[in-house]
């Protein structure tokens, strides 16, 4: 753990290398930028202890009017370079990445909380998605058509000008990634606004291009909350919006751009384990444990068949009870802390809930104190399992986004679809079984964007993931996710006389 250089101010600042948490968090036209106007400053959190780690300016009209500009500037200049001129940047900016991959992840863990060794996993996740998108700029092309007489048609696939990238705080480096690889692949400039609980690494990965040698003003980044976002959204001047978050939010979002691509990826999942063996215990742990259960794609319910339930119960709950939790940048650690004192206190409110509505508390579900005073005051609790879980209970219905895994049990197939399918939801879903027939099967029937079979929570870059239902408009990663960030033209050649009516 890199220890505090300066805590005159009661602010824990991490030394890691070139990083400097104490400079504004602002950045756009190439440096980080103060606010011309007097604004109330916000306190970051660092999770692991609960000390302030630095304070984030929220940013007003003025300053996303720059940001945008700056955008747009950059935008003139990119849009006009080949796919090959823009590779070689990106491919250089995730070069930097991987040289500097130990630096960010600890500066991740610092802000969100997640252990080290995801947070390893999300950079090397950043990178290879820079790295995918730079060798589709290369790729991009229209279609030519040849008319009668000689005449001829063609497409373009155009960029769309500057985008806004709005990120949630559970894979803060990671996300501003994704958002800006295709976008910046199609010729795109981009203005990002992370959540401003974990404010830092954006900025990181701005410095990072600008370092590859973008132009300034291609990646920016503005901090704040609904309003600074809400200000990007109604923002004349911007093309496309593509945001990750939680549906409530991402409702008011749809209200504020009819005139927007608009994209969501996040919220309640569904799995279904079918038999028992290690990898459909694994799976459970993967699909609700990762980065202390905030992730998107976590599975809410856990659906196992009744005559394997014991066995499976046994070993989950053996498993569970041996996650060892605590200080996030140790190796050793597998569990870190919750990204909020508030967060952590809903995630917990949870657990009491289903608690009086009858659910059976089989391990954790508990504030946990590490023993390291330094951590006395971080965001932890130990990983739940809940037993005896029906259909109408909260912690079944609702998404926790936290460690606690809700059991059901069931006894056919087409009563497990119909209870799984039984949602506003279906980001994902995960079917564990020996028989690959029913597995394909059952995952026709799933209403869910993404299904895995006898894994989970695995989301390589040439993949497209998103969901159906309320969970999401668009996808991220993959091929298809050029067609989000570009537009395609038509161009009609006429080689001969107009053929007039009049």
């Amino acid at each position: 753990r890199s220890e505090g250089i300066n805590l005159s101010a009661g602010v824990r600042c991490v030394s890691s290398g070139s990083v400097d948490i104490t400079a504004p968090l602002n950045f756009w036209a190439g440096k980080r930028r103060t606010s011309q106007e007097k604004r109330d400053k916000e306190n970051v959190y660092e999770p692991a202890t609960g000390r302030v780690l630095c304070q984030l300016e929220p940013c007003g009209a003025v300053e996303v009017n720059q940001a945008v500009e700056a955008a747009k500037s950059a935008f003139g200049h990119w849009s006009k370079l080949s796919g090959m001129e823009r590779a070689r940047i990106m491919i250089e900016a995730a070069h930097i990445i991987e040289s500097r991959r130990e630096e960010i992840a600890e500066m991740e863990v610092v802000n969100n909380g997640k252990s080290i060794t995801e947070a390893r996993l999300d950079v090397d996740s950043a990178r290879l998605c820079i790295e995918y998108y730079a060798g589709m700029a290369c790729t991009l092309a229209g279609q030519h058509v040849q008319l009668p007489g000689g005449s001829f048609a063609y497409t373009r696939r155009e960029p769309l000008g500057v985008c806004v990238g709005i990120g949630a705080w559970n894979y803060p480096f990671q996300i501003a990634a994704w958002k800006s690889a295709p976008a910046l692949a199609c010729g795109n400039s981009m203005v990002f606004k992370p959540s401003p609980v974990t404010p830092v690494t954006a900025v990181l990965l701005a410095e990072l291009y600008t370092q590859a040698g973008a132009p300034e003003g291609l990646f920016n980044v503005v901090q704040g909350s609904q309003e600074t976002g809400s200000l990007l959204c109604h923002h004349p001047d911007v093309a496309k919006v593509s945001f990750t978050g939680s549906v409530p939010t991402g409702k008011k979002f749809v209200l504020l751009m009819l005139r927007c691509d608009f994209s969501i990826d996040r919220y309640s999942s569904m799995t279904l384990t079918q038999i028992m063996e290690m990898n459909a215990v694994k799976g459970a742990l993967m699909a609700n444990f990762l980065s202390q259960g905030q992730v998107c794609s976590n599975a809410t319910r856990v659906f196992v068949q009744r005559d394997i339930l014991p066995e499976f119960m046994e070993e989950v709950v053996r498993r569970t009870q041996a996650i060892e939790i605590g200080d996030p940048l140790l190796e050793s650690t597998r569990m870190g802390a919750l990204v909020s004192q508030p967060h952590l206190e809903r995630v917990l409110s949870f657990v009491d809930q289903a608690k009086k509505e009858g659910a059976t508390v089989l391990c954790g579900g508990e504030p946990f104190i590490p023993s390291d005073p330094k951590l006395r005051g971080g965001y932890y609790m130990t990983p739940c399992v809940l037993g005896n879980c029906t259909d109408e209970m909260t912690c079944v219905k609702e998404e926790i986004f936290g460690p606690v895994m809700s059991v059901l049990s069931f006894e056919s197939e087409e009563e497990v679809l119909r209870r799984a399918n039984d949602t506003s939801l279906g980001l994902a879903a995960g079917v564990f079984t020996s028989d690959v027939r029913r597995a394909h099967r059952v995952v026709e029937h799933l209403k869910a964007g993404s299904c895995f079979i006898n894994n989970y929570n695995i989301t390589p870059v040439e993949v497209p993931f998103g969901g159906f239902k309320m969970s999401g408009i668009g996808r991220e990663n993959g091929q298809v996710t050029i067609e989000y960030y570009s537009q395609l033209k038509t161009v009609f050649v006429e080689m001969g006389d107009v053929d007039s009516l009049f």
